[in-house]
């Protein structure tokens, strides 16, 4: 692998951003990687501010997307960046995405990966035609208990799967938050820069990888029932959803977004006709493993037990006991990006333990997702195929 940490730029990501803060210190964790330029909101003055606060030289921090895609790919090799993460509102995916792919730039993007699902397929495209490296944050897979849970799917621990179930509860939007100018609110509810989904697209679209990548199954078919629980948003707040899956089997994903004082945790149940897993984000640490006639058995994160999979072992950081959050999977996102990187740099077959990233065929689904989902919420017939 290359000898040096990768360069990355940023896109978005400026002071009055929360994710932005979160992409830096997840990407800087295993020390692989360093920031080295960026266009952190579409205000230059503030991308500036934002440019000085991290230590970015001047020269470093831009105006615009376009102009740091053009200065960055004429300096030398060794000090241009290798490639940009992009931490945007979704209507502001696409074009950055696109561009840095064209100008020679692997991309890490955040969820959901597009406006529509029309840019997604356009993105996917170009991501094709250049063969180069693209991520995309679904957090939630980055935690060693969540790649230990897909290793025993793989291995038939639980055997055939025949139920799925995901629940992502959460509260902060039990109220018109969108009116008291809380920027994060005014966005995500705001079909113009959201999308057509709001709670569906925000937080279902995890829920809906997390069940696709435990169980290694793809949903086939989907029936929604939509919800806005607020009166006068114009999002969807609150939904249920019943799915079948390719083999047959069946599950449930809730996603709200007004479940008055709840705050993250989303949890997975994933069940097969020798036992079932569970998990929780309020216990991430934790998989539960149930056998009929057994004892639950409770396995943990942590860099001394030998018996997780090699997987879970190369993303977990601390000793058992040691909690692994939510910046730790994050930044299992970036490692497994960095590390495949590294390979393809160097010309070398990348571990296949670390190219186990969301990339962009998750992309497209999270986005076929969405556009399912709604069309199923308005239809009076309700089971509706989901294809891509």
């Amino acid at each position: 692998m290359t000898k040096r940490k990768l360069r990355m730029g940023m896109v978005g990501g400026g002071r009055d951003a929360f994710i932005g803060a979160v992409h830096r210190m997840a990407a800087r964790l295993d020390g692989e990687i360093e920031i080295v330029c960026g266009a952190f909101s579409s205000s230059a003055e503030k991308s500036k501010l934002t440019g000085e606060d991290i230590y970015l030289p001047p020269e470093r921090t831009y105006g615009s997307y376009n102009e740091m895609y053009d200065r960055e790919k004429r300096l030398p090799g060794d000090v241009r960046m290798d490639f940009v993460s992009i931490v945007t509102p979704n209507f502001l995916h696409f074009d950055p995405a696109v561009k840095a792919l064209e100008n020679g730039f692997h991309v890490v993007l955040d969820k959901p990966m597009t406006f529509d699902l029309t840019e997604a397929l356009k993105l996917k495209e170009v991501v094709d035609k250049t063969g180069l490296l693209f991520a995309l944050t679904h957090t939630y897979t980055g935690y060693p208990m969540i790649k230990q849970a897909k290793v025993m799917v793989e291995r038939g621990d639980i055997g055939t799967v025949r139920k799925v179930h995901v629940k992502y509860p959460q509260g902060w939007l039990t109220s018109k938050l969108e009116d008291s100018g809380q920027k994060q609110a005014e966005w995500r509810t705001d079909p113009k820069r959201s999308g057509i989904g709001g709670s569906i697209g925000d937080i279902g679209t995890h829920a809906a990888n997390m069940a696709e990548y435990i169980s290694g199954l793809k949903i086939t078919h989907l029936c929604a029932n939509v919800n806005i629980v607020v009166e006068g948003r114009l999002l969807d707040d609150d939904a249920d959803i019943l799915v079948r899956y390719e083999n047959g089997a069946s599950g449930t994903i809730s996603a709200s977004q007004v479940l008055s004082g709840s705050e993250n945790n989303i949890s997975i149940d994933v069940f097969g006709e020798k036992g079932g897993l569970h998990w929780s984000h309020e216990d991430c640490n934790s998989l539960y493993f149930s056998q009929a006639g057994q004892p639950v058995n409770v396995l943990r994160a942590g860099v001394d037990y030998a018996y997780l999979s090699p997987t879970a072992l190369k993303h977990c950081r601390a000793p058992s006991g040691h909690p692994e959050g939510f910046i730790e999977a994050f930044a299992n996102i970036y490692l497994d990006f960095a590390y495949t990187l590294h390979s393809k740099l160097s010309g070398e077959t990348p571990d296949p333990d670390y190219a186990d990233f969301p990339g962009i065929e998750a992309g497209v689904r999270g986005m076929a997702f969405i556009e399912t989902v709604v069309k199923s919420g308005k239809s009076d017939r309700k089971w509706v195929e989901f294809k891509v």
